[in-house]
């Protein structure tokens, strides 16, 4: 149980900037295994956003607390995945070939494509989260609470699905870019996928189809421009599987 602990501590320690305990140690096998409990850092970040939301809710306007809670979650993460999304568009967007998508990705400045790409990104899923919120703050919580461990999951899938194309060991992500055993990828599917029974079938239906759409046409996406994947593709993944979530769930409502 211990050993499970702390692999949940390494997998969170590396991807937010919450404190985890002194006694977790750190090494590159360690991270891999740690891979099943993605989607589990997930359920603490959508918590606390989720939990930040509702508070701010009772005091402000719903707009702006989807927007501060927003900013709470950039700010749990380190900007993560945002980041890798934008570097993803400058790559993408920039780069005639891989040798130069991967040039690009790894430059850390930002490019034009990357801050179109990730203004639209934080606009669309603010608005969406708006959209949910209606007159019921519930509803954008447990959005929330769905949306980041099934978005986490859709990048440990690509993760385990695509190859690692870096040829050099500076990247952070090399360390985790390894595919997973069967059991952690049971582990962590079932992670991810458990928050669902909190929506209604419909809208659990719609965020799942649309997390999976579009988690494939970006996988066809890195493998026809890249061959496989980066790091920073794996942040890509997580911002559109998440947005792809609240869209899902808004579209099943309309369907009703």
């Amino acid at each position: 149980m211990r050993r499970q602990l702390e692999l949940f501590f390494i997998a969170l320690g590396f991807f937010t900037r919450l404190p985890v305990p002194a006694w977790v140690g750190w090494a590159p096998e360690q991270l891999t295994q740690a891979a099943r409990y993605f989607p589990l850092v997930g359920w603490v970040v959508g918590g606390l956003v989720a939990a930040g939301y509702l508070l701010m809710a009772q005091i402000l306007p719903p707009s702006l607390a989807v927007v501060l809670s927003t900013a709470l979650g950039i700010r749990l993460t380190g900007a993560f995945h945002e980041d890798g999304l934008a570097d993803t568009c400058d790559g993408l967007g920039g780069g005639w070939d891989k040798a130069q998508a991967l040039t690009i990705m790894k430059d850390s400045r930002l490019g034009s494509y990357g801050a179109i790409g990730l203004t639209l990104m934080l606009l669309a899923k603010a608005v969406a989260l708006i959209e949910l919120g209606g007159d019921a703050d519930g509803d954008v919580a447990l959005a929330l609470l769905v949306a980041h461990p099934l978005s986490r999951l859709a990048a440990t899938v690509v993760m385990h699905l695509l190859p690692y194309v870096r040829a050099d060991d500076s990247a952070k992500s090399r360390a985790v870019a390894r595919p997973l055993a069967p059991a952690d990828l049971a582990v962590a599917t079932g992670c991810g996928l458990l928050p669902l029974l909190l929506l209604a079938p419909l809208e659990a239906l719609g965020a799942l189809l649309a997390a999976a759409a579009a988690t494939l046409w970006l996988i066809r996406l890195f493998l026809r421009r890249l061959g496989g994947h980066t790091g920073d593709c794996l942040g890509a993944v997580q911002q559109a599987a998440e947005l792809a979530c609240y869209l899902g769930i808004l579209a099943a409502w309309n369907y009703i």
